[in-house]
């Protein structure tokens, strides 16, 4: 059987061949030496025309070797780091039409009634030292003061009263200056407790009545303001044993003070409404050997009195006043 088989396959192998062949073949007619190659020259058969020979062996490598084309990737996500805040633009916040700012200085806090105990008008005004100044700066009442205030100067404001506990606790306050100010009312227990007040000045105002002063004045100045004899304690000067200089000029007075004290050096009563003198108003009518010495500027000019009228009044002085009837 096995024999059988391939003498069939044999036999199919030379019919396929043949059959090949015959169909493959050129037309009898033809020369069969055009179709005949000529071995002679196959030496001379130019196979590459172009001039360059292949390497067949690397082409296969180079193909196999092409890289692939590159991947599309996505770009990295953004992280943010913890502690990263973002920033945002936040609209504009209405604005409120500015309020003018007032002092309070009855309620608690800065300008509370405590606050004269300890600080605080340095904040409007200069301190230096245990000078405070205050002028012109549009102040309506005096401000707490600092207790270590010596000096206090607050000229030209808007001061229209001077109250019982505005220099309360300040022992150690020299000199008052309120000139050019509105100042109409002086409570009676203003300057009473200030035992060392030396200077007191009141210039340029509307006092009309003063109140009881401390004994220690060396000067009061109460120039150009309103006052009347009848605002005026009695002998309201007698106890200050170091006055030296007393202006009263261009007010409303009747007659001059008594008594004065030996101390006195000027004495401006110009431009009142005094009419009279009195042989006791400079001298001592008892003690024909008293002289002042001290009182050498008195000026009783703008008055409605004749000083030549009072010869008496004037042999204890050193100087006569100053004056003409009007």
């Amino acid at each position: 059987m096995a024999v059988n088989r391939q003498t069939s396959k044999m036999a199919l192998y030379l019919v396929w061949t043949l059959l090949g062949f015959s169909l493959s073949a050129p037309p009898t007619d033809l020369d069969s030496e055009a179709f005949s190659p000529n071995y002679d020259d196959l030496n001379t058969w130019d196979l590459n025309p172009y001039g360059m020979t292949y390497d067949y062996d690397d082409l296969d490598e180079e193909v196999g070797t092409l890289a692939p084309p590159p991947a599309v990737t996505q770009p990295p996500a953004v992280v943010s780091p913890e502690d990263y805040v973002e920033e945002m633009t936040l609209p504009p916040r209405p604005t409120k039409s500015p309020v003018l700012s007032t002092l309070d200085f009855r309620g608690p806090g800065l300008f509370g009634p405590d606050t004269g105990l300890g600080m605080p008008s340095c904040l409007l005004c200069v301190c230096i030292s245990g000078s405070v100044y205050c002028d012109d700066s549009e102040l309506t009442q005096i401000p707490p003061l600092p207790k270590e205030t010596t000096h206090f100067y607050a000229r030209f404001n808007k001061i229209t009263e001077v109250k019982a506990t505005d220099f309360i606790n300040l022992n150690q306050l020299k000199r008052i200056d309120l000139s050019g100010n509105q100042i109409g009312k002086v409570n009676e227990d203003s300057f009473r407790s200030l035992l060392q007040l030396q200077d007191l000045m009141l210039a340029d105002n509307n006092i009309q009545a003063l109140p009881e002063l401390p004994a220690s004045l060396k000067h009061i100045d109460v120039r150009n303001n309103q006052l009347r004899s009848t605002g005026m304690h009695a002998e309201a000067f007698k106890e200050m044993k170091e006055l030296q200089f007393l202006y009263l000029s261009n007010n409303k007075l009747d007659y001059i003070p008594v008594s004065l004290p030996d101390s006195l050096r000027v004495l401006h009563l110009q431009n009142n409404n005094i009419q009279s003198l009195s042989q006791d108003t400079f001298c001592n009518t008892h003690d024909k050997s008293y002289i002042r010495k001290a009182l050498e500027d008195i000026r009783l000019d703008g008055n409605p009195v004749d000083i030549n009228l009072y010869p008496q009044a004037y042999i204890c002085l050193p100087r006569l006043p100053v004056g003409t009837p009007v």
